[in-house]
């Protein structure tokens, strides 16, 4: 019989994190553990304030589960007995592991995918002044850098950055930061500093312009985006969308929603919360669908936990067995 654990856990980040809708200092983390037998399949979440998420709802919907989890409930039950949103990814992907470690086989293997390769990540740079996010940027060595925008200044920022990093490719996150007013303005900012994506530029539930504006920079839904029910929202709106495990409820739903949203002629991101690697691995298993990998989490951190994935340079490895899958 299965037994679960439930522990939530505080890692410090590297100085903060700062995005259009505040800063913070730490990610906090819920980490489920099922066991059977000798075996031990591991799952991480982040709860998201935007989201209507407390770490207490989470705890308190992965304990709703519970019952059906210690009566050997599996990823396909769970879709039914959960909704989406972070408390189901956490038990999925410790379901995923469960099952990596009962069988020997690895989680790409189950789910039918090709074997996880290195790939280049994004790596964020925090929303604050011109100079300074210049001078991240200038600093960080990496290939593909994710700028954080959102607020007043934004166009500012970009020119700051791209004299900065002539030549390393830029994506930007508004974080619904943006508005009809500024919107085409920043949209042609983007496109003159060569930045190859824009992420939620406006508010999830006012994004509508998107149908009859030019988009001369792709455009990604994040915060529009969910679980496959949200796709028929976003075709004619978005060119792209960031696919968060923590928002489709796991693994599990997060590939439906890659293969269904790639036939319905949308590119996918993939994406991540400030989080651990144990978030990350699961999400590198869409890494092969994806134009765009966004898994830096455990780079902002202060700490990581042991084992975690290894970064060479900008680019991100397939994970061990021994940390998941």
């Amino acid at each position: 019989m299965p037994a679960l654990s439930v522990d939530i856990e505080r890692f410090p980040i590297r100085g903060s994190f700062t995005i259009a809708r505040g800063s913070k200092t730490e990610a906090v983390v819920v980490k489920v553990e099922i066991r059977l037998g000798k075996a031990v399949g591991r799952g991480e979440c982040v709860p998201y304030a935007r989201y209507g998420a407390s770490v207490e709802d989470v705890v308190a919907t992965i304990e709703q589960a519970r019952r059906a989890i210690v009566a050997g409930a599996d990823r396909k039950a769970l879709q039914h007995i959960l909704p989406a949103g972070a408390a189901r990814n956490a038990l999925d992907c410790a379901l995923w592991d469960l099952e990596a470690k009962l069988t020997g086989r690895p989680v790409h293997e189950i789910a039918g995918l090709p074997a996880p390769r290195p790939v280049v990540t994004a790596y964020t740079i925090s929303l604050a002044s011109p100079e300074a996010m210049a001078q991240a940027a200038a600093a960080s060595g990496h290939e593909l850098l994710k700028l954080k925008l959102g607020t007043e200044g934004d166009m500012a920022r970009l020119k700051a950055i791209r004299r900065a990093v002539p030549d390393t490719r830029l994506i930007v996150d508004a974080n619904e930061g943006w508005n009809a007013g500024n919107l085409a303005a920043n949209l042609a900012a983007c496109a003159e500093a060569g930045v190859e994506l824009v992420e939620q530029p406006l508010p999830a539930d006012d994004d509508a312009l998107l149908s009859f504006i030019a988009r001369p920079v792709p455009v990604c839904a994040d915060e529009s985006a969910h679980g496959s029910d949200t796709l028929g929202h976003l075709i004619g709106r978005y060119d792209a969308l960031n696919i968060k495990l923590d928002k489709t409820g796991g693994l599990t739903e997060a590939l439906e929603l890659a293969r269904t949203a790639q036939a319905a002629g949308l590119s996918i991101m993939v994406g991540c919360m400030v989080a651990t690697s144990l978030s990350m691995a699961p999400a590198l298993m869409l890494a092969g669908m994806a134009s765009v990998v966004d898994l830096d989490g455990p780079l902002l951190l202060a700490q990581d936990r042991e084992p975690g994935l290894v970064y060479e340079g900008s680019r991100v490895l397939p994970p061990d067995p021994a940390l998941w899958g």
